[in-house]
């Protein structure tokens, strides 16, 4: 299968293996943002390639993981109500909020669905005109265009009983957030290929030489990581700092600029809180004034709401980089996919839920060894 075989060839990865063994003369730590370059590291067992001078940390890239409690408060709040269809990504149904989820509420008989786009809700929306249909849209920039296809094409319908949870946070902010912080040890990043296919990557660039920091667009097969590997510590042990893309056959600087516009139609730059980590100044999206009637915050009354967190919970740890899932004592006992203390036990882009599936003792590793 073009673009996928040829992306996880043993041979292949052995090669880039061997050349980061040959290059690497002092130890780094580089961060993969998005979740799903996550699943992948740990499921081919990537980092079991690597020489001991490299370490692997993960990134705060799974849009449900770094979903705040307030939110999921919320959307509880308004799915639980009679003449409400909530509509929601399979993956936010069993997120925990402060005392229930989503899952909880449509076993109560709430009307909670599982859809695959948000242009299905806005279907659902006019198949029900008498109901208030909610879409949970939650995610990073690569959701964000089709969120806002959803909302400018109820405004140009006219459909008044639709509107959308809004829960959008940007990558960018989020890395200067981990750089800026004194618990920091991030030497360079792999960043998100899907993200940069909408964005392109001219947005890393300032980052990159305010924090002298190399950053590689790198995709999601394991060959396509260690490739990108290669190229951000080959950046490291030259004393570089520059943007490269591995992603090419996919991403362009420039990105999707039709995308983009329709991004700014529709949504403007917000403060957003983060699961875990707090609020980050300019780190999300939030609908402009044009489109404000399709807020379900301000729809439903639900816009202030402040909860405290799971102190037992290290996900915003693990999100940042500082900590690995299997170093947190509740790991595989106290918190497991069934009975999760937090989303990036539940999330299939989560950090914690990738070490729970493929590195538990009792995980079955002939998987990760056929494939890689």
């Amino acid at each position: 299968m073009k673009y996928l075989e040829e992306y996880r060839d043993a041979r292949a990865a052995r090669h880039y293996s061997r050349l980061l063994r040959k290059m690497v003369t002092r130890p780094w730590t580089i961060m993969e943002v998005c979740g799903g370059q996550t699943h992948a590291i740990v499921r081919f067992g990537v980092d079991e390639l690597l020489p001991p001078e490299i370490m692997l940390v993960h990134g705060p890239g799974c849009p449900v993981c770094v979903t705040p409690v307030e939110l999921i408060d919320k959307a509880v709040e308004i799915a639980a109500r009679p003449n409400v269809i909530f509509c929601s990504f399979g993956d936010m149904l069993r997120v925990p909020g402060s005392n229930s989820d989503l899952f909880s509420v449509k076993a109560r008989g709430g009307d909670v669905r599982i859809v695959y786009s948000p242009l299905d809700a806005l279907k659902i929306a006019r198949e029900n005109p008498s109901r208030e249909v909610v879409f949970f849209a939650v995610g990073f920039e690569t959701t964000a265009p089709a969120n806002a296809m959803a909302v400018y094409q109820a405004k140009q319908l006219g459909v008044k009983n639709f509107s959308i949870l809004v829960s959008h946070v940007l990558v960018p902010p989020a890395m200067e957030a981990i750089l800026s912080s004194p618990t920091n040890r991030v030497n360079g990043f792999l960043a998100a290929g899907h993200v940069c296919t909408v964005m392109g990557y001219h947005e890393y660039e300032p980052i990159s030489r305010k924090y002298r920091v190399p950053i590689v667009v790198t995709g999601f097969e394991p060959v396509d990581i260690l490739q990108g590997l290669v190229m951000c510590v080959r950046q490291l042990e030259e004393g570089r700092a520059e943007v490269e893309n591995q992603y090419t056959r996919a991403v362009k600087r420039e990105g999707n600029t039709s995308a983009q516009k329709l991004i700014q139609e529709v949504f403007q730059v917000v403060a957003r809180k983060w699961r875990g980590i707090g609020e980050i100044p300019s780190s999300g999206l939030g609908l402009r004034e044009p489109y404000r009637e399709f807020d379900a915050e301000e729809r439903f009354g639900v816009a202030s709401q402040c909860v405290e967190e799971s102190p037992e919970c290290i996900s915003g740890l693990i999100l940042q980089g500082v900590k690995k899932p299997h170093e947190c004592p509740a790991f595989a006992s106290r918190c497991t996919p069934e009975h999760p203390l937090g989303a990036t036990m539940v999330s299939s882009e989560g950090a914690c839920a990738a070490y729970y599936r493929y590195r538990r003792p009792q995980a079955t590793s002939p998987a990760r060894s056929d494939e890689a």
